[in-house]
């Protein structure tokens, strides 16, 4: 029996490392998953409040200047990318200022300007 110990010893040792690696891996894991939901989270309340203010009844479009102002917290083109995942469509006026509308108020968008000529 004295002969085996060591090897009793190591495979003890062995399985209580293992067990703590696997702990270590499952709280990382969780961790990481948290993470992962909250930037998912912020990203779709920043789509959700894209669209709300490109959904106003008057105003069809807004310049980029007062959507960044309104929705902080992020840089200018990972706001780009928000406003297209929110279903927004980019324009340029004769100045170069940047406006943004919602693509699914073309027809109203269309409407509105030929209104006005």
């Amino acid at each position: 029996m004295q002969e085996y110990l060591p090897f009793f010893t190591a495979l003890a040792g062995a399985a209580i490392g293992g067990t703590i690696s696997i702990l270590v891996q499952i709280i990382n894991q969780r961790h990481q998953i948290k993470i992962i939901q909250l930037q998912q989270k912020t990203d779709f309340a920043a789509e959700e409040t894209a669209r709300y203010f490109l959904s106003h009844r008057i105003h069809i479009e807004r310049s980029f200047e007062t959507i960044r102002k309104s929705i902080g917290g992020f840089e200018e083109d990972e706001l780009r990318k928000i406003l297209v995942r929110a279903g927004a469509i980019r324009s340029y006026r004769e100045d170069g200022s940047e406006w943004w509308k919602l693509l699914s108020r073309m027809d109203e968008y269309l409407e509105k300007k030929l209104d006005r000529t």
